[in-house]
């Protein structure tokens, strides 16, 4: 077989070919995978958002901080806001430029953990047009955990000194706010449900995204038809240079 390939001139295109083909069902069959993956991803999204807060720190299972599996997790903490603290995120919405409002609230004596309590239009980010919102004395927040995540490729550099954030770095927000205080915060963040909503509305919560998309049957797909293009052009050449070997 491999003297026939090589007088037809074909050995070193099966080979491509096949290395090829491999290549193609082994993408195809990853992104099978990863839709499992993501399917799996979204029902547990679903059944943390839609069950009911456990008290921060105190119920949640030694199993889940251990583990690290705290995304989406669904929490409660009673405590105070640091109003004087807030940082802001850019946020652009469709309706224009806007923030999310960053603000430590302090759970314990110098414990704090950081709230993204919702968007506010830019030209309702100075907490003077919005005072009704600054929540004073012991208040209860709900929300969903949201572990820190490393800044984005194209995403610009943190503005500290102007306090201009792109992308929620967790150590720096606090240090920015408590630098040299003793105070302590946890390794994540909260965002903060939608409802109840702060007097006045703003700011505005439940901005995290939950609509995870899940393409990657499609993706599979792709991959797979593309391997029958191969093969089908594989025969369409190899017939053409097995003809006049024959």
């Amino acid at each position: 077989m491999l003297a026939k390939l090589r007088r037809a001139g074909l050995l070193w295109p099966t080979a491509f070919a096949a290395a090829g083909l491999a290549v193609l069902i082994g993408l195809g069959t990853w992104q099978l995978e990863r839709k499992r993956w993501k399917e799996g991803l979204i029902a547990k999204i679903a059944a943390r958002v839609n069950a009911p807060p456990v008290r921060l720190m105190r119920d949640m299972r030694a199993t889940v901080i251990e583990t690290d599996d705290l995304e989406y997790l669904h929490v409660a903490s009673r405590g105070r806001f640091h109003h004087d603290k807030e940082r802001y995120l850019y946020a652009p919405a469709p309706s224009g430029l806007g923030w999310h409002v960053y603000t430590p609230l302090e759970y314990a004596p110098a414990r704090v953990v950081w709230i993204n309590r919702g968007f506010v239009p830019d030209a309702r980010k100075d907490p003077a047009s919005r005072r009704e919102g600054q929540v004073a004395g012991e208040t209860e927040v709900t929300g969903l955990v949201r572990k820190p995540h490393a800044r984005g490729m194209f995403t610009p550099a943190n503005d500290i000194a102007h306090n201009l954030w792109y992308w929620p770095d967790v150590a720096a927000l606090h240090a920015s706010a408590f630098g040299g205080t003793g105070a302590e915060a946890l390794a994540f963040t909260v965002e903060a449900d939608a409802k109840p909503a702060p007097p006045g509305g703003l700011p505005a919560g439940g901005v995290t995204r939950l609509d995870l998309p899940n393409r990657h049957l499609e993706y599979a797909l792709t991959w797979y038809g593309l391997g029958l293009t191969l093969i089908g052009v594989y025969v369409a050449f190899a017939a053409s240079r097995l003809r006049p070997a024959r």
